[in-house]
């Protein structure tokens, strides 16, 4: 009988440093790897422990994985001292994900906070590789500061794709940032959405993702077009620990993507 908690061998080929406290970890899966934009992965580093990750790689490739984590507790804090070439597991991939199908024909409005640019970078991916089943691709970035940018050189070419609106902006200004200075949230005016033909994704730190969510309602989005990534607490990735709980679902096997008008009536979701 298969054992749902061992996982499979990767080769960390490769490490990015995005900023300061966040890097790009480049795994070679030692069979195929396949998930779905908005999947997580279980990343166990041997002997010290193992934490729940959503790939920020392209789903459609399957022999290389890519994972973007900030240094944060024990886990991530291991994993950031790792060199190439070390040994890793990884268990997955959960979850349901991104639900594309129900995107087709419709403006999709992005908001990302830090380090929450990571899973919706696979989900532009996944976007970018059939852009003809959209409509339009409206993307809203916001970091603390210039240095705390993820991605840096891929925003430029993101923002030169067909069918892509793009705008980034920190909360705090220095000499080298010449864009919009100002929270996320002050980049959500005069959309070019069609509101009542649209789907709104947002994922960030919790306390970004609840003003995000604060302001898109009072723009008129229906709590049903809005996906919100809640990752929170974690553990098993199976439903059986009851850590990542909110009321009556698990995150890690009814989301963690789940529409705002399922988790509109439980109290503290963004605890």
């Amino acid at each position: 009988m298969k054992n749902i908690y061992q996982p499979f061998e990767a080769i960390l080929e490769d490490i990015i440093v995005e900023t300061p406290t966040i890097k790009t970890f480049v795994f070679r899966p030692k069979l195929d790897f396949e998930f779905r934009t908005g999947q997580f992965i279980e990343l166990t580093v041997p002997g010290i422990g193992e934490a729940p990750f959503t790939p920020s790689s392209d789903p459609g490739i399957k022999d290389r994985l890519e994972v973007t984590i900030m240094k944060a507790g024990k886990v991530t804090s291991i994993l950031h001292a790792l060199n190439k070439g070390v040994s890793v597991g990884i268990r997955g991939p959960y979850g349901k994900g991104y639900p594309l199908d129900n995107f087709e024909g419709k403006d999709i409005l992005i908001v990302g906070g830090g380090v929450g640019l990571a899973p919706l970078r696979s989900l532009l991916f996944s976007l970018f590789s059939n852009i003809d089943r959209y409509n339009k691709v409206i993307l809203r970035y916001g970091a603390r500061t210039s240095a705390d940018i993820v991605f840096k050189s891929s925003l430029p070419e993101w923002a030169k794709r067909k069918k892509v609106d793009l705008l980034a902006t920190v909360d705090v200004g220095d000499p080298s940032w010449t864009g919009h200075v100002g929270l996320v949230t002050t980049v959500l005016k005069d959309l070019p959405v069609d509101i009542k033909n649209s789907v709104v994704i947002v994922c960030g730190p919790p306390i970004m993702m609840k003003f995000v969510n604060l302001k898109i309602l009072d723009l008129g989005f229906r709590p049903q077009d809005i996906y919100l990534s809640m990752e929170k607490n974690m553990s098993c990735g199976l439903g059986k620990c009851g850590h990542c709980r909110i009321g009556s679902y698990y995150t890690c096997k009814d989301g963690p993507v789940f529409t705002y008008d399922v988790l509109k009536d439980i109290h503290d979701i963004w605890d």
